[in-house]
């Protein structure tokens, strides 16, 4: 159950990306993944249309459908708002960056760390106890 100190905080999310309730379709999917056979009966997942902006927003983080109804708000106006501000979420630059770490290196940037790696090994070398 969210708090109607949440809920408000939420309204007022919306009403900052100029989101009404009336220009959202609401729509109840049935729910899926862990949670038993419960989730797997229940329509507990949210499906939010936005045409004006051409969005769409699904919400299935609760087995309360009404948990998940205000969640899934809330993810639209933040949406939104970033679309709006031109920022990206904190996702969306979690995501680019694990894409970045995975690319493979060309092969001068290799070569470079590489030689970077063997000037470092050499230095920490240097550092030996010297043996008699």
């Amino acid at each position: 159950m969210i708090s109607p100190e949440k809920i408000a905080a939420i309204k007022a999310l919306m009403a900052e990306a100029d989101l009404r309730e009336e220009d959202i379709e609401e729509s109840f999917i049935l729910g899926g993944g862990p949670g038993g056979q419960k989730t797997n009966k229940t329509s507990s997942v949210v499906r939010l249309d936005y045409p004006a902006k051409n969005l769409q927003v699904k919400c299935g983080e609760t087995r309360s459908r009404e948990t998940n109804r205000w969640l899934a708000r809330r993810s639209l106006a933040e949406i939104i708002l970033e679309r709006e501000a031109g920022i990206k979420s904190a996702a969306q630059q979690a995501r680019e960056k694990i894409r970045r770490q995975k690319r493979r290196r060309s092969r001068r940037q290799k070569e470079k760390m590489l030689e970077a790696k063997h000037i470092h090994s050499e230095k920490k070398a240097l550092r030996r106890p010297v043996s008699e």
